[in-house]
């Protein structure tokens, strides 16, 4: 007897002191930020444009109205909210899984024979039962729901800054094509105008029908051009009602020469990714679910202790009925051990082990792919801004071109080709310049997002 007693607290303590690992808080692993960043020596101040916030970001009043009818209205950052709330629920009820579960089962019953007097019987009884957490398996499921709610606001956070981002690229886009529509329609007027002109030239005998014929297909094509461009402002305008969980509708906005943006844009260290980026976040806080499912695993190999206990009032005591009642009280406590659950157990906790070491690695990935989406937001910014250069150059140039030729086709023999030509190549300029300004702007609002802008 005294032999299987020391194996009992022997086999207690050896629980014990295995246990305790089941009780570590997560801790994030060694993660590799070095190098996420090209050209690293250019962005060493710890300011960023995650920092900012949209609101000085984006300084354009209608954009901004947008950007908050969005943030109230758009349907999938709703459905983010309701995933908070549902696991707000959650870790409430995992917190409340320490405090013990108390039923409350009164009962009554009559009963007689014929030419007998009715026997009543009463019990309001009051059961409670409370399992300790010897092991963390309440510990665990409480942390593992956390993490989940933390997860949650983490995938919130990424939809609004998503939302954000593609509120302003649709947006800007529209300036992009409302100033490729003014350039064309602008340039539709004067192409109609060397369209006479070359008839004129032509009635004078110093021009033929080719080049009327030549100047109407251009003139013609334009016009199709415009069609096209009127259809993409439409779908846009369209497509950004959706965004806004709203009907399709014209929308007030600004002109595209007038956008001001910061002349240097910072990504901050890379480091700052872990805390500002909110999908890594997200996948972090995974990481950690995981982790606390895995130890969920473990405790499960562990015994579990339980008191329980009970009280009523009742005159029905042995079975026979007694006037007035008396109390009943009951104490148990329960210890279980699991020995062999069909393999259940390992088969979980090797489930588990597996889930964990996926969520490490695509914890590891958000921050490669982080790194590598802040490198293209940067580069799509400096490529856009130096090619603005060269096209400004091109387009005075193409402009005195254009001047130049038509003075030579109405004085000289010069070939109303050439005329033609400096034209269609001046609007390409023209049109491109727009392009490139909206692919800068393109830049910033990556950058923003790419460092988890708010």
């Amino acid at each position: 007897m005294k032999f299987a007693y020391y194996t009992f607290i022997l086999l207690w303590a050896v629980c014990l002191m295995t246990g305790c690992s089941i009780y570590k808080p997560y801790s994030r692993p060694e993660v590799q930020t070095e190098g996420l960043y090209r050209d690293l020596e250019e962005t060493k101040d710890t300011a960023s444009i995650a920092t900012l916030g949209w609101r000085n970001l984006f300084s354009d009043k209608n954009l901004q109205a947008l950007i908050d009818k969005g943030l109230e209205r758009n349907t999938d950052l709703r459905v983010a909210h309701t995933r908070v709330k549902a696991a707000e629920a959650v870790l409430m009820n995992a917190r409340l899984s320490y405090l013990p579960s108390v039923v409350l089962a009164p009962d009554g019953s009559i009963s007689g024979t014929e030419g007998a007097k009715a026997i009543k019987t009463y019990n309001l009884a009051a059961s409670a039962s409370w399992e300790i957490d010897l092991f963390g398996k309440v510990t665990n499921a409480k942390r593992e729901a956390l993490a989940a709610l933390e997860g949650s606001r983490a995938y919130r956070q990424a939809v609004e800054t998503q939302l954000i981002a593609t509120i302003a690229n649709s947006y800007y886009m529209l300036l992009m094509l409302d100033r490729q529509l003014i350039i064309s329609e602008q340039t539709l007027i004067t192409w109609k105008e060397t369209e006479h002109s070359i008839e004129a030239l032509k009635r004078a005998g110093k021009s033929n029908d080719a080049a009327v014929l030549q100047a109407k297909a251009n003139r013609l094509a334009l016009e199709a051009s415009v069609v096209s461009i009127r259809k993409s402002i439409r779908e846009t305008e369209n497509g950004l009602s959706a965004l806004l969980a709203d009907t399709s509708h014209d929308i007030m906005r600004g002109a595209l020469q007038k956008q001001q943006f910061p002349d240097t844009l910072s990504a901050g260290l890379p480091i700052q990714l872990l805390a500002n980026r909110p999908d890594v976040r997200q996948a972090e806080w995974n990481l950690a679910q995981a982790y606390y499912a895995t130890n969920a695993a473990r405790s499960a190999f562990y015994p579990s202790l339980t008191l329980s206990g009970s009280t009523g009032w009742t005159n029905n005591v042995g079975g026979v009925v007694v006037n007035p009642g008396s109390w009943l009280f009951s104490a148990v406590g329960s210890l279980m051990q699991p020995l062999f659950n069909k393999g259940t157990n390992i088969a979980n906790l090797r489930q588990a082990k597996a889930r964990q070491e996926e969520a490490l690695l695509l914890f590891q990935q958000s921050l490669l792919d982080a790194g590598k989406e802040v490198n293209n937001a940067l580069t799509r910014w400096q490529s856009a801004r130096i090619r603005m250069d060269y096209v400004n150059q091109q387009i005075m140039t193409l402009q005195e071109a254009v001047r130049k030729t038509e003075l030579l086709m109405q004085h000289t023999s010069t070939n109303y080709l050439e005329v033609l030509t400096a034209r269609q190549r001046l609007l390409e300029a023209e049109l491109t310049q727009a392009q490139d300004k909206f692919e800068e702007i393109q830049g910033v609002i990556d950058l923003y997002h790419a460092v988890g802008g708010r």
